[in-house]
């Protein structure tokens, strides 16, 4: 008797995003294809598209999983500390998942259940004496020195998961101390140096430059 092949095993939602998720983990949203997917889950790219529309629904349905999951701690009542807690929240929530912060860069695509961070930020810095529009515009501040500390730090555990040494840490290494004396000094350390965590106390820094 001829085997029967019958019709593809039946996916889930759930598993689709489970599968979207681990493929970004280890090869980067740009990796992320219907074909691709389809393959992780065994199933067809069409029978996909019962359940997501385009890589953009998908996407956000990813980031919609995460935002559900992602810690909103007790805020404290003093406005900057305040600012400062809701922002450190917001850095460690998509440290976890640096792929986010690019697709957001984009500012095409977002989570309504991620907006807790913006609106907590937004409302402490109003609470604190700026204006609705001047605490919108602390708030992409702020965004923006998040989204490139996360980036960084995602990029520097790349190279360090590659092994060996740098271009960078090769140029610092030898420089010429009569040029460049102050980075010569401390350059044999420059990687060292640079892989500290500075993100608290930017993040203070900008809250104090600006609230009033």
């Amino acid at each position: 008797m001829p085997t029967r092949t019958g019709r593809p095993p039946k996916i889930s939602r759930a598993e689709i995003v489970t599968a979207a998720n681990r493929v970004i983990e280890e090869d980067g949203v740009a990796a992320l294809t219907m074909r691709r997917l389809a393959k992780e889950v065994g199933s067809t790219a069409m029978a996909l598209y019962h359940h997501v529309r385009d890589k953009d629904e998908l996407l956000l349905l990813l980031l919609d999983a995460y935002a559900a999951t992602a810690p909103r701690p007790e805020l404290p009542e003093e406005p900057s500390e305040r600012l400062v807690t809701a922002a450190v929240a917001m850095h460690d929530a998509l440290s976890g998942r640096p792929w986010a912060v690019d697709v957001l860069r984009a500012d095409d695509l977002l989570s309504v259940g991620a907006l807790w961070y913006p609106e907590q930020i937004v409302d402490a810095a109003v609470r604190a004496g700026l204006t609705t529009e001047e605490a919108v515009d602390a708030y992409r501040i702020i965004w923006h020195y998040t989204a490139g500390e996360i980036s960084a730090a995602a990029a520097a555990r790349a190279r360090r998961e590659e092994g060996g040494t740098t271009h960078r840490e090769r140029v610092f290494a030898e420089l010429d101390a009569a040029e460049f004396p102050r980075l010569s000094e401390v350059g044999a350390r420059w990687a060292e140096l640079t892989a500290h965590d500075t993100y608290v106390k930017g993040v203070r820094a900008l809250v104090r430059g600006l609230l009033p």
